[in-house]
């Protein structure tokens, strides 16, 4: 494949991104912002390399020093129902440590953020549909065993959000990185309720399809059946699970390197270099991404490594704490934030499917509930009881 065959592969999006911004328009007026951070927490992680992964003794220091920390920067700066700002885990189902994840599992029941799945696999050879099943399967009895994920209207079968590695998901890498055709449907039959890997770009992962939510327009069993879908709506229950919970892409124009105008993509990622600013958040929120029949409410679902060493500055940092210094303040003026984890997001989705109005920070727990919810100091609390959320 030429160098032009390749770019032009990795812009295949960009038609219906320009589409989409020629009649897409955040409404003005009140609007709710409802953000979530998916992380694709990999304590293993060893910056500059394909495959190492650092020794057990420093997973557990990064840990540690994480479940430390993270609750430090993070605790003085609240949403508009009193929630600090967590972090949705997704932690790697081939990289399974007992002790990590009891540990993870303690930060997240004080109310720091939830655990869902992450996979990396496919990458020496292509993996099997079987060994796939069988790996997410343990590891989900795992984590719900640990009080992790959640489960449906009180179904006892636990449900979980899913993030694939190096985003091939459904093999829609050219075959790289995972090698399963029908693992949508696999998905599907373990008990996901929604995917959070997109947006990919520039990663060849990427689909045409942008900055929206939806349910795969193809058969499940079908190589990256999320290339097309039908967005979600009020009034129309989705029925195909999971559903495709998208982050935004979008140009940015306001890019700078070595003092030149250098434009490129912002794709919803946190690093050092590109740390969380108001001035992206509102980009993001230009991205439009709503269900339809619901434009007030606006979900940003961003992307982290937070545990690569690289990007301390953006996750614990400074950066981080002006950014929340910044959504909690002035800007309350001209939009409503929410702070939420991936569950809750899905949970205010199917709540606006359902006609659903007012503040969407009451339908945090709608559908989807936390399996270790019951155990003292397991749900997130808030500062202050938000209305509506307390009292049932």
């Amino acid at each position: 494949m030429t160098s032009l065959e390749k770019a032009l592969r990795n812009l295949r999006w960009l038609p219906g991104y320009v589409w989409q911004r020629s009649w897409n328009r955040v409404p003005k007026g009140a609007v709710h912002v409802i953000i979530a951070l998916a992380d694709h927490y990999e304590p293993s992680v060893e910056p500059g390399t394909d495959e190492g992964r650092a020794a057990g003794a420093v997973q557990e220091q990064r840990v540690e020093r994480w479940c430390r920390e993270y609750p430090q920067v993070v605790e003085p700066y609240r949403d508009s129902d009193g929630y600090p700002f967590r972090h949705t885990y997704f932690y790697p189902a081939e990289q399974f440590d007992p002790h990590l994840i009891e540990r993870l599992a303690e930060h997240c029941h004080a109310g720091w953020g939830e655990i869902e799945i992450h996979l990396h696999h496919g990458i020496q050879r292509p993996d099997t549909a079987e060994n796939t099943r069988r790996v997410i399967a343990e590891f989900r009895d795992r984590l719900a065993s640990r009080g992790c994920l959640s489960r449906w209207d009180g179904d006892p079968r636990p449900r979980y959000g899913f993030v694939h590695g190096n985003f091939a998901l459904a093999n829609s890498s050219g075959g790289a990185c995972c090698g399963v055709d029908d693992e949508m449907q696999v998905l599907a039959e373990t008990g996901c309720y929604a995917d959070f890997s997109l947006p990919a770009a520039p990663n060849p992962a990427q689909v045409a399809k942008v900055n929206a939510i939806y349910e795969c327009g193809l058969p499940l069993d079908r190589r990256a059946p999320q290339r097309r879908g039908r967005d979600l709506s009020v009034g129309r229950v989705p029925t195909t699970f999971p559903i495709i919970v998208q982050g935004p892409l979008t140009l940015d124009f306001e890019r700078w390197r070595g003092g030149r105008l250098f434009p490129g993509i912002d794709n919803g990622e946190l690093t050092t270099r590109r740390p969380p600013t108001l001035e992206r958040l509102r980009r993001w929120m230009r991205a439009g991404i709503t269900v339809r029949g619901r434009p007030d409410w606006v979900f940003v679902k961003l992307h982290c490594h937070g545990m690569d060493p690289r990007d301390d500055g953006a996750m614990l940092g400074e950066p981080m704490r002006q950014f929340l210094r910044e959504i909690t303040g002035e800007s309350r003026q001209s939009f409503r934030p929410h702070f939420v984890t991936a569950r809750e997001m899905v949970n205010i989705l199917l709540a606006a499917c359902d006609g659903r109005e007012g503040n969407p920070g009451d339908y945090r727990d709608y559908r989807l509930r936390r399996i270790g919810a019951g155990r003292p100091g397991a749900a997130a609390r808030p500062s202050r009881a938000p209305a509506g959320v307390l009292d049932s």
